[in-house]
């Protein structure tokens, strides 16, 4: 019945690479597109394509067994647009069951689904449309109910904004139904696929978020802002007229009008690229053009240009690039606004060479240590002419990375607030065939020459630390140097009962730490398990560096903790949970090495769920009402977002599900809040008393654990627990509501709904 089917080789190479459990076989209205990124490139030739999905042989049932699901899919569409797959199950029983799985091209999508019975098969149909489309990422999951239950309501209370209390709607909804919850709560979970609730298209907000963005920025304008003189630098070489041309004219129809323009050209061999410049020359009294005689690449070119500059602003503009006609009448109004402002950017995207605009970039606020990670600051970018002046211009020899070598010395020495991020799309980066912004691999010298600048930039700052390549190109990770004495790391585990997550806990923890001068200490909450008692005493004989300490009062998170750090011997305190398993041996030393900064806060790990999906890299603020986990679901050898879940990065908060922080951070800011917050939300509330304490609170990616999230307290399902959430939750909103509503970390154009950085 299969049509069209790879060859046995090709197809179990597709197989691996689409999912190491799944065989996926093309069955109708598909054919390879040749050439195509080796085999993963599909042209529909009808309206009808389909996917026939097996498990892979090693699965001992060869079957889909009855139980939960999660699919995760990323299809690139070459036209960018947005469509409606579905899911069929019962394929052999003849009575089809299916599942909508709305999508858009490059972003990543989560949808749980249920087989009431095993299925040696099923299918998928990523649209009803003749198109050509790339399967980056197909996934399928088998996940227990109570995560099921978690990741459905975690929709319900996003997308359900008509609902006052979703718990209360769901319960009635159950009663009248005479059904079970988890019934009850699928059933509406499934309605909000059904009814279309698919993620934003980046052309949709292009045709008509952004204008409306770029109108309510207008009416803002005052005069003053129109005296703001800018100079922009470009440096040129053998150009393409037709992108030169491009280029130059998107300076010339900037709306804000008081700029000049400083190109130099570094001795281009090609006459055209030498006839537009001279044209435009000619033509406009604020270009000047300055003609090098000798190849001397890009940074001796820039730094030509930049000896032309007569402004007090400095914006870097590329050969082949252009500006939106609005970008300097927006950094004119934040330098207006921004008295101490000494460097300032935007977000950006990318322009293809017909002119259309893809894969936005829309970058967090300040953030120190992703910029020592990954250049994500790259284009716009304005400068105070003094401050380069100051540091030198651009540094000779850092070539291809010349930019990123440029933002690490004229930042080193300033504060948050003399650094200004614009959420706003302010530069198109041109996309050309092998070009950095096409591939980033492309240029793989540019990688060294960052190692090379950031090297530079941590011995001139005097940093103890080292830097190697980081997973992708162009990133990059900063070993940070741990003292000659170890200091000693108190690791607070609260617990009841909890036999063998705590045994598991324990024995990942001794057998797989490198990091050598900790302790444990075990707060006991009422245990009244023998064999947990016995675990206890076994590790309290065999183990000097651990301990137990009695906590006979009632469940109080924030109070426990706060208890057993007062009698914590470390200079650096972990709270840890019970449920928590080492992956990574260097997961000690990675946190405590960035804990001991003097500059950094709360530390936080990187971790996963059992089936290996991001369970926590880190907080976001505002999503869902409060917080959520940034790329939660995500498959640990996923990417994320720019590359950010194997970054180190600042992130506003972290959970306490493995956190570490200087014992005397912990004291200053008062520990966390057993008043308010005894059970939901007293590590994001910690983590942010941190940040407004001055310090910056940091997620490492390289400091890896399984979280067996909520096996020891279950879920927030009776009403006592769902009344004190609402509460807490209330409380949060009340006391954080600026925080809450611009993480500075995130981005105010993405969503504040979904944790997949889709746009909002």
């Amino acid at each position: 019945m299969l049509s069209k089917i790879l060859k046995p080789v090709a197809l179990k190479r597709l197989a691996y690479r689409l999912a190491k459990k799944l065989i996926i076989v093309p069955h109708h209205e598909l054919e390879p597109v040749p050439e195509g990124n080796r085999g993963s490139s599909w042209l529909s030739s009808g309206e009808d394509p389909q996917f026939i999905i097996h498990p892979a042989r090693r699965v001992p049932t060869r079957s889909f067994s009855k139980g939960w699901y999660l699919l995760r899919i990323k299809i690139n569409e070459a036209n960018h647009q947005s469509h409606v797959g579905k899911l069929y199950s019962n394929l052999q029983q003849g009575e089809l069951v299916s599942i909508d799985v709305p999508w858009h091209s490059t972003k990543f999508v989560n949808r749980l689904f249920y087989l009431e019975s095993a299925n040696a098969m099923l299918r998928f149909d990523p649209c009803e449309a003749e198109t050509e489309f790339t399967i980056n990422t197909f996934m399928i999951s088998k996940v227990p109910s109570f995560i099921a239950m978690r990741h459905m309501k975690q929709r319900l209370y996003k997308l359900l904004n008509h609902v006052d209390n979703i718990e209360e709607y769901l319960a009635a909804n159950c009663k009248l139904n005479g059904g079970r919850l988890i019934d009850t709560v699928y059933k509406e979970y499934n309605n909000t696929f059904t009814h279309g609730a698919m993620e934003k298209s980046y052309p949709f907000w292009v045709e008509f978020d952004e204008p409306r963005a770029i109108e309510r920025m207008k009416q803002a304008f005052t005069a003053n802002q129109s005296q703001v003189k800018f100079s922009i630098i470009l440096p040129t070489y053998n150009t393409d007229p037709v992108y030169l041309k491009a280029c130059i004219d998107s300076v010339v129809q900037q709306t804000h009008k008081n700029w000049e323009l400083c190109i130099a050209d570094d001795a281009s061999t090609d006459s055209q690229t030498i006839e537009v410049l001279k044209a435009y020359e000619q033509q406009y009294s604020n270009i000047n053009v300055k003609l090098l005689n000798e190849n001397g690449h890009i940074s001796k070119a820039s730094n030509e240009a930049l000896g032309l500059v007569a402004n007090d602003y400095v914006l870097l503009l590329d050969h082949d690039d252009t500006l939106p006609a609005h970008t300097l009448s927006f950094f004119a109004k934040a330098i207006t606004e921004n008295a101490s402002a000494q460097v300032l950017y935007a977000d950006e995207d990318k322009i293809d060479e017909q002119g259309n605009r893809h894969q936005p970039h829309f970058k967090p606020d300040w953030n120190p240590d992703l910029l020592l990670s990954q250049n994500y600051i790259c284009h716009p970018v304005v400068y105070k002419a003094s401050l380069l002046k100051k540091i030198g211009g651009f540094r000779v020899g850092v070539e291809g990375s010349q930019d990123h070598d440029l933002l690490l010395r004229a930042t080193a020495n300033l504060s948050r607030e003399e650094v200004v991020h614009l959420p706003f799309i302010l530069y198109h980066w041109r996309v050309i065939e092998n070009s950095t912004a096409s591939n980033a691999s492309a240029k793989s010298y540019t990688t060294d020459a960052g190692i090379e600048s950031i090297k530079h930039y941590l011995s001139q700052s005097k940093q103890s630390a080292s830097v190697e390549k980081g997973k992708y190109p162009n990133t990059y990770k900063v070993n940070w140097s741990l003292p000659t004495e170890q200091p000693l790391v108190s690791l607070v585990i609260p617990t009841r009962d909890g036999y063998d997550i705590l045994k598991q806990c324990l024995e990942s923890i001794y057998d797989k730490t490198t990091y050598d001068n900790f302790e444990i200490i075990v707060v006991d909450n009422q245990t009244t398990c023998e064999k947990t008692l016995g675990l206890f005493n076994e590790y309290s004989e065999a183990k000097m560096n651990f301990s137990v300490l009695k906590w006979d009062k009632p469940f109080n998170y924030s109070a426990i903790n706060n208890f057993a750090v007062s009698q914590a011997s470390g200079e650096v305190v972990g709270l840890i949970n019970n449920d928590i398993e080492v992956i990574s041996e260097h997961w000690l030393t990675e946190m405590v090495s960035h804990a001991l900064r003097p500059e950094i806060g709360c530390v936080g790990a990187k971790l996963y769920y059992p089936n290996d999906t991001i369970q926590h890299a880190g907080v976001v603020l505002g999503i869902g009402g409060v917080a959520g986990h940034s790329h939660k679901y995500f498959h640990k050898s996923e990417p994320g977002y720019f590359t950010r879940l194997h970054l180190v990065q600042n992130m506003s908060a972290v959970t306490a599900a493995c956190l570490l922080v200087r014992k005397s951070v912990f004291e200053e800011v008062g520990g966390l809040n057993e008043e308010d917050l005894t059970i939901a939300f007293n590590d994001v509330d910690f983590c942010l008393k941190v940040h407004t304490a001055g310090y910056r609170n940091l997620f490492t990616p390289w400091a890896e654990l399984y979280h067996h999230e909520s096996i020891s307290r279950g879920e927030e399902d009776t009403p006592e627990k769902i009344a004190r959430f609402n509460k807490e939750s209330e409380y949060m909103k009340e006391k954080w509501k600026k925080l809450l509503s611009n993480d500075t970390a995130y981005n105010p154009n993405l969503s504040n709904t979904h944790e997949n950085f889709s746009l909002r």
